[in-house]
């Protein structure tokens, strides 16, 4: 069989990359085949191809593989030069119905951006991106996806020896934040519009061919992405490294290494190992939005306007914006989340208010318990001002705020000790407590007692790391 590829990014944008072919696996070994988005990008490959095509032991008919390269702001300081180290952009795939993704290989081997690494991947952190991403994109959040985890017969050496994995992952696009900068620290102004056409024309093809088109795609991206990060903090979500190299011009959530989701409300919250500091904290995330969309602005305001004070001018009164438009999106999710209809004045003190009131409780169970004060209660240690707030909601609502409830608000997350639990196994050799997670978390409405309840007590603070 063949896979349909058209690889606009290696043929139109030419010195934005590195052509090198992936590490051949071993032994490859097909753990993991995501059936339905197979279909759906239209592709129909036995196991035996997509072991060999998704590991790298095989390049796929029509495959031109790359590693893209990019710079980043990590924790706030710049890195002029990171690009892809253990990943190859093998193509674009077209869809039957015209649709255009790209498929990448995550752990395919050494390239030269790998700056002294292995460019290789063990297998937990491959499948943690399953499970995060597959939960995000059940939860209409918009996210990378996994199309396969292959292992690769090798052993691979972190703090002791781990099976290695190669992650097939598909994007709208790998385009980066950091992909721009890459490009804007050397000044090279001509690849930078080369790349915001592209963008353009791939992402956000109504701007082409008006007025001001690289204004016009600096605000979608600034809209898409106040969404996205609303809708992280609706479902609890820490992505842990909100680096630029980890902000998507498609506005996709991308490159899942030490996140988690938070269970009992602690604004400060932190799993990352490596942020010491917290920047990347729960709480933070809409600020970090605004950071990371400003270094964005940056590479762009030579092209939007000819005089350079208008063009910063314009710049950052897009910027001012930001914190508005997050907040008009995060009072759009939190309205669901708390079942009402329609629009009213006070429903920002509302949702302000009940945040107060949480304390400790669990995130995801206080949402959808609010309908049944008597299973609500137990979440809470002080209950007094929940108890206060609850009338108020009441009110608010109105009739059939239960069943709204249920609707938007997920009943299973990839809770933290049971991903360690379901990667622990899998890593041992048992796949069987990974795959009954997957299923749950492509279900989350679905309430499945099994999977509904927080760690036990002894569980301990949890620590991710970025299996790098």
């Amino acid at each position: 069989m063949t896979i349909a590829f058209d690889n606009t990014y290696a043929r139109d944008l030419p010195g934005t990359y590195l052509r090198i072919a992936p590490d051949v696996a071993p032994a490859p070994r097909l753990l993991l085949l995501n059936r339905p988005l197979a279909d759906r990008l239209g592709l129909d490959m036995t196991d035996t191809e997509a072991a060999a095509w998704l590991s790298g032991a095989a390049v796929p008919p029509g495959a031109d593989p790359i590693a893209q390269a990019y710079a980043g702001h990590q924790f706030g300081g710049f890195s002029p030069q990171l690009g892809d180290g253990r990943a190859h952009l093998l193509g674009e795939v077209l869809t039957p119905d015209g649709q255009r993704f790209d498929l990448q290989l995550k752990g395919s081997g050494k390239t030269p951006f790998s700056r002294g690494g292995d460019g290789k991947a063990a297998l937990g952190p491959m499948l943690r991106e399953v499970l995060i991403s597959e939960f995000l994109a059940a939860v209409g959040i918009p996210t990378t996806r996994a199309l396969a985890v292959v292992a690769t017969g090798e052993t691979i050496w972190r703090e002791r020896a781990l099976p290695g994995a190669v992650l097939a992952r598909v994007a709208a696009s790998h385009l980066r934040v950091g992909t721009f900068q890459f490009f804007w620290a050397r000044g090279d102004q001509a690849q930078v519009k080369a790349l915001a056409d592209y963008a353009i024309a791939r992402h956000y093809p109504t701007l082409v061919g008006t007025d001001q088109p690289y204004l016009g795609f600096l605000d979608a991206v600034i809209e898409r992405q106040a969404r996205l990060i609303a809708q992280w903090m609706g479902v609890g979500f820490i992505h842990g490294v909100m680096n630029t190299d980890n902000m998507a011009i498609s506005g996709e959530s991308i490159d899942f290494g030490p996140c988690a989701f938070m269970e009992g409300y602690a604004p400060g919250t932190v799993f990352s190992s490596i942020d010491r500091q917290g920047r990347y904290a729960y709480a933070n995330q809409p600020a970090i939005l605004g950071w990371n969309l400003a270094r964005l602005a940056e590479t762009l305001v030579p092209l939007l306007d000819p005089d350079p004070d208008r063009a910063v001018d314009l710049a950052n009164a897009r910027l001012e914006g930001i914190a508005g438009r997050y907040r008009t999106e995060w009072l759009a999710v939190m309205r669901r989340k708390l079942g009402l209809v329609g629009e009213d004045a006070g429903d920002a003190a509302l949702t302000d208010d009940l945040l107060a009131a949480m304390g400790g409780a669990d995130w995801t169970l206080t949402f959808l318990r609010l309908g049944d004060e008597a299973s609500l209660r137990p979440l809470f240690d002080d209950f007094t001002a929940m108890r206060a707030w609850l009338p108020r909601w009441r009110a608010r609502a109105g009739e059939g705020a239960a069943q709204r409830l249920a609707a938007a608000n997920p009943a299973v997350i990839p809770r933290n000790h049971q991903v360690e639990e379901a990667l622990t196994a899998a890593t041992d050799g048992d796949m069987a407590p990974f795959q009954a997670l997957l299923s749950a978390v492509q279900q989350p409405f679905v309430p499945q007692e099994a999977f509904l309840l927080p760690a036990p007590t002894g569980f301990g603070a949890y620590v991710t790391y970025c299996g790098t």
